[in-house]
């Protein structure tokens, strides 16, 4: 279901539910840049179906011009809109929204986070900024060179594919430097957004390892 949450500056964002209220686990879902989209709503689901209660936050709301819940296709135009609202949304900003996503998970004695693109550069953001998750699952996360030297506070793991043109492997070798004690998993015959399902983008044996090392990953971290 939809809610509407309030961050601690007073900004107010729409945010998709699901999953059962006794789960133990909470989990904050984040999206790439078109939005809480068909896509993040399934991975979502996937998770509650997993068990956890989820949540995932709309963080294009936070831009002067981003309409409440906005949603995003995958065609250039909607590609361009992503990118430009997202360079209207600092990091500081968005990870206000994250932290009270996860406070939303009022019932669970751990959370998690996860995302994907710049949900999963968010994710690696929230493993080194904040105090509030036990783990963090980071997918495709384009912009994690940049902060790779950054200390996470909790275990983290990251899935690169190894033809996405958007992260090359070089910044991959550059984060895998910075980061020796991570799992850093590369899948070598997929591209960006390979678990995307639906999509030209999507690899289904690449996406399904690393669903099944995500799923592993959180179990240990919730265990």
């Amino acid at each position: 279901m939809d809610i509407t949450l309030t961050a601690s500056d007073g900004h107010p964002f729409t945010a998709y539910l699901c999953g059962p209220e006794d789960a133990r686990t909470g989990i904050v879902v984040l999206p790439e840049i078109f939005g809480i989209n068909a896509h993040i709503r399934q991975m979502a689901d996937r998770f509650a179906a997993q068990g956890y209660r989820v949540i995932c936050p709309s963080l294009f709301d936070r831009a002067d011009d981003g309409e409440p819940g906005l949603q995003l296709g995958y065609d250039p135009m909607g590609r361009d809109q992503g990118l430009a609202l997202r360079k209207a949304i600092s990091d500081e900003g968005a990870l206000l929204d994250i932290e009270a996503a996860a406070a939303a998970l009022n019932g669970q004695t751990a959370r998690l986070v996860t995302g994907y693109c710049w949900g999963g550069y968010l994710s690696w953001r929230a493993a080194c900024l904040s105090d509030t998750f036990a783990a963090a699952s980071c997918w495709y996360g384009g912009g994690i060179a940049r902060h790779c030297h950054d200390t996470p506070r909790i275990p983290v793991q990251m899935h690169f594919g190894g033809q996405d043109s958007s992260i090359p492997m070089a910044d991959i070798q550059i984060i895998q430097a910075a980061q020796p004690g991570l799992p850093i998993h590369v899948y070598p015959e997929a591209g960006h957004a390979f678990g995307r399902e639906g999509t030209a983008a999507h690899h289904p044996a690449s996406a399904a390892l690393a669903w099944e090392r995500t799923l592993a990953f959180f179990a240990d971290a919730r265990a």
